[in-house]
């Protein structure tokens, strides 16, 4: 990838520049030592003697430092680094166009979408006074609307950082059924961080109360993490030197902040990463592969941005896939908002078209393709990618 090229050759070039300011100082050091010496044979010639000849220890100074030649060595060097430099602008220039309004597709932004995005990013990542200047200056007082639900996160966040659970325990404990309802143990992990909390700092009755009290009523769906945290009990104020010691682990803390955060985002129907942020490194990575698409396409005088299609794909990178294309294995096509895809009763997925040609106009039932189960359209149902 033309990043990697770019972060390779930099690398060489920071080398070759590390290696020329740690020779220039050994020369340096070199010549000062020899001119030190110089001296010092001078003083001591004067000394003993009572005369010397300044001259004759010059000439003899002079012919060391032509043998060091620290000028030759250092031009050297210096000419190194300078072609390291001139290669390195030349690909920073091949990759970098600066004109990158050529790989701008025209899109009617409803501009007020944007704007609350940005917002958004700025509250999500608590920068309040960054985004209270951009709602006034963009003249969207709506966007604000969102700004107190950021606001109680970093609090919360805040708190748990400084080891206070307390404002995450009461929004868990209010949010329980929800946090349930989607497959989420936030709850019990603040309460074990609380519980460890109290027996290492506190008393063990005092952690033997808690635990009765707030772990109980998870001990029948989490036994195995129960059962260590009661274990627990046998070493307090010394788990550091326990079998459980990984209780105390300050990572357990900082997961927690985050599971938080991505809980808490999604309840307000919010992605746990930052819209803009996403939109921007997705465009970091690909803005190289369409300008090279633009000036390929120039060359043969053809529009590339009226295709209804790129021409190569875009690789962005697992970490950018964030929704599944289904391709039907019957009739070989990509599931549509017209085609959607079905699960049938026996697990496998087909194409709606799919299934209406198999159960000819949906007038009976039909075999899987490929296992021996039947099904109708009715038992059907809809997936959502």
């Amino acid at each position: 990838m033309e990043l990697n090229m770019i972060h390779n050759v930099f690398d060489r070039v920071a080398k070759k520049q590390k290696l020329l300011s740690s020779r220039t100082q050994e020369l340096i050091d070199q010549v000062g030592w020899e001119i030190e010496q110089a001296k010092l044979k001078m003083q001591s010639s004067e000394s003993t003697t009572g005369c010397t000849d300044p001259k004759s220890m010059l000439v003899d100074l002079k012919t060391k430092l032509n043998e060091i030649a620290p000028i030759n060595q250092l031009e050297g060097l210096q000419k190194e680094l300078n072609f390291g430099l001139g290669k390195y602008v030349k690909i920073l220039e091949k990759c970098f166009n600066s004109d990158i309004s050529k790989a701008h597709r025209k899109v009617d932004f409803d501009v007020h979408i944007v704007n609350q995005i940005i917002v958004t990013h700025f509250y999500r990542h608590g920068m309040f006074d960054i985004g209270d200047c951009f709602i006034s200056e963009a003249n969207e007082p709506e966007a604000a609307a969102i700004k107190s639900a950021f606001l109680e996160m970093h609090e919360i966040v805040e708190a748990i950082r400084c080891r206070n659970l307390e404002p995450a325990l009461s929004w868990s404990s209010k949010q329980s059924e929800w946090l349930l309802q989607n497959g989420s143990s936030l709850e019990l992990k603040l309460h074990q961080l609380q519980f460890v909390e109290i027996l290492q700092n506190r008393s063990r009755n005092e952690a033997l109360t808690y635990a009765r009290t707030r772990l109980a009523p998870f001990a029948p769906v989490h036994m195995v993490t129960f059962q260590k945290l009661m274990a627990c009990l046998l070493w307090a104020g010394k788990i550091h030197h326990s079998p459980y010691a990984d209780f105390m682990s300050p990572s357990h803390w900082e997961r927690v902040a985050e599971e938080f955060m991505h809980r808490f985002c999604s309840l307000l129907g919010q992605s746990y990463q930052s819209p803009l942020g996403v939109t921007i490194e997705a465009g970091i990575q690909g803005l190289p592969v369409l300008l090279k698409i633009e000036s390929v396409m120039a060359a043969k005088k053809q529009e590339w941005l009226r295709m209804t299609e790129l021409p190569v794909p875009v690789d962005l990178g697992r970490e950018f896939h964030f929704h599944s294309i289904f391709i039907c294995p019957v009739l070989k096509e990509q599931g549509s908002d017209e085609n959607p895809p079905m699960m049938i009763p026996c697990g496998h997925v087909l194409s709606k078209q799919s299934i209406v040609k198999l159960s000819k106009n949906s007038t009976r039932a039909f075999k899987c393709p490929y296992c021996p189960s039947e099904a109708t359209v009715a038992q059907s149902k809809q997936l959502y990618f």
